[in-house]
């Protein structure tokens, strides 16, 4: 081992979560992936309000998008930067995130794909030429 290696920190990984007005997930799917994030799941849900409470507000349909990403804890804070500024911007596009550490993944592939780590990836691509 060399002794660079010794004083690198390993990359630490978190797991995101996006709830966003549905018609809105492909915006910030896009926009969460931009940040070098390399799984993602989408996934359909509803809110908790009731109809007439949405009548009330004026709202439509309750129908929501849970956003599943695996970050990278070092490009975290960009990440909610910018969900938190779209949120604000956005027409019709408020939502809520929320992390929490990833704190176990079994082999050395997943991890180097997850974190977006080239070396990992130039081994799986050199792989896949053969």
């Amino acid at each position: 081992m060399t002794k660079e290696s010794r004083n690198v920190a390993p990359i630490r990984l978190e797991v995101l979560f996006t709830i966003v007005d549905k018609k809105k997930a492909d915006f910030y799917a896009d926009l969460i992936q931009s940040f070098q994030v390399n799984l993602q799941i989408i996934t359909a849900a509803n809110g908790t309000a009731e109809d007439k409470m949405l009548e009330y507000l004026g709202l439509s349909k309750n129908e929501k998008s849970v956003i599943v990403s695996i970050v990278r804890e070092d490009r975290l804070d960009e990440i909610l930067e910018a969900l938190e500024e779209r949120f604000a911007s956005v027409k019709g596009g408020k939502g809520v995130s929320v992390s929490v550490p990833l704190s176990s993944i079994m082999g050395a592939s997943a991890f180097g794909f997850l974190c977006n780590e080239s070396p990992v990836l130039d081994v799986m691509e050199a792989g896949k030429e053969r």
